[in-house]
């Protein structure tokens, strides 16, 4: 049976940052190191191994484990990324210590795609296979920019009975997360000279206007819009830019804001409530979209009969949200009812000294093993 903590290490030592944060790195950046050394792995044990390509070079990787006679009844997926955020080199050399694996990619999300791997594996090697349940391995490209791995796989055609999405949840059993909206609004002026700002209209003091009236008034109002599980809304300006120099009064601004949705909202909605509270205010502000990909949130029933199976095998009796955003979205609105599941902890998640628990990671792929085992 596969070692978990053995396999962690070596995907850890195979950086697989993503170019978007590191683009004149080729040694650092992309995933095909990664997936060439799961698909060697899944091959050697008798998986089916697919590529589906998503930019040059990149591509998800499949590994399907195939009831016999090709015929299934259902389809499990396991769908962890393989990228990862940027850091320095030593990041890339895994170190055990007190219990804890430290390395780039430990906690999100190489952890899970060890326990998710890990846990194919024994079942195609230990078994019992199952004999109704095709059992998918999706490694997936570009999770920490824009989703495109998800994506794509959704736009294929593929969908499953369940998906399991890797991420740090601590072991708890996610059935909903926040959509991400990022809006760029735009204030317009006029310049004049520094030493006459009478003639001029100053775009930045009406940008700061429109910061503080999305802190304080527009903050309070989504307060008293609630989820069970995700609490209430969010917003928060990120960044601000305007002007040129200091003798000149600035006729434009930039502010850049990320808006975490709540099911049932959405950026359409969004975009109409903050140009109704400009408009309310006086405010002249042209609401402009910042991500370019829709980022919606989701909610899976947590009574559906996979998802208790998968509970229980979790030994959790209720599921949980969670405020970030991550490849469940675009699977679910794609009609595969999606689940948040793996090791590790978002504390620890993007940070210096990133890690992750050995006994976490052993739990989980226990888990996961566990559920696999038990399907028909």
């Amino acid at each position: 049976m596969p070692d978990p903590l053995q396999l962690l290490r070596e995907l850890i030592a195979l950086p697989s940052v993503n170019p978007a944060f590191l683009p004149d790195a080729p040694d650092l950046t992309g995933e095909r190191r990664v997936a060439d050394f799961l698909a060697f792995q899944a091959d050697r044990e008798g998986l089916e191994i697919e590529f589906q390509e998503v930019f040059p070079g990149r591509s998800n990787l499949l590994a399907r484990l195939t009831p016999p006679g090709g015929r299934a009844k259902r389809r499990i997926l396991l769908a962890p990324h393989l990228d990862t955020v940027g850091g320095a080199p030593g990041q890339f050399k895994p170190v055990v210590k007190r219990g804890r694996l430290f390395g780039r990619g430990a906690c999100d999300t190489k952890g899970s795609v060890a326990a998710m791997f890990a846990a194919m594996l024994n079942v195609a090697t230990a078994g019992p296979r199952p004999r109704e349940t095709e059992l998918v391995f999706a490694g997936l490209v570009d999770e920490e920019n824009g989703q495109c791995g998800s994506r794509a796989l959704a736009r294929s055609g593929f969908k499953a009975d369940l998906a399991i999405v890797g991420e740090p949840t601590r072991l708890e059993v996610v059935t909903a997360h926040k959509g991400d909206v990022w809006l760029r609004l735009e204030t317009r002026g006029r310049s004049a000279h520094g030493s006459v700002p009478h003639l001029g209209r100053n775009a930045v003091h009406e940008a700061a206007r429109v910061v503080d009236l999305i802190e304080t008034t527009y903050a309070s109002q989504l307060k008293r819009r609630r989820h069970a599980l995700l609490g209430h809304g969010t917003i928060s300006v990120g960044a601000m830019r305007g002007g040129v120099q200091a003798n000149i009064v600035p006729d434009q601004c930039d502010v850049i804001v990320d808006r975490r949705t709540l099911p049932g909202e959405s950026e359409p909605g969004v975009r109409r409530e903050l140009a109704a509270l400009f408009r309310r205010h006086r405010l002249r502000v042209a609401i402009h979209d910042a991500k370019g990909e829709p980022c919606d949130p989701t909610e899976t029933d947590p009574r559906l009969p996979l998802v208790r199976e998968f509970l229980a095998a979790a030994g959790r009796r209720r599921t949980v949200g969670v405020a970030f955003f991550c490849d469940a979205a675009p699977l679910s609105a794609a009609g595969t009812p999606s689940i948040v599941f793996g090791p590790g902890d978002l504390a620890q998640a993007h940070t210096v000294d990133e890690w992750i628990a050995v006994d976490s990671l052993k739990r989980a792929t226990r888990i996961l093993t566990r559920f696999l085992q038990a399907q028909p």
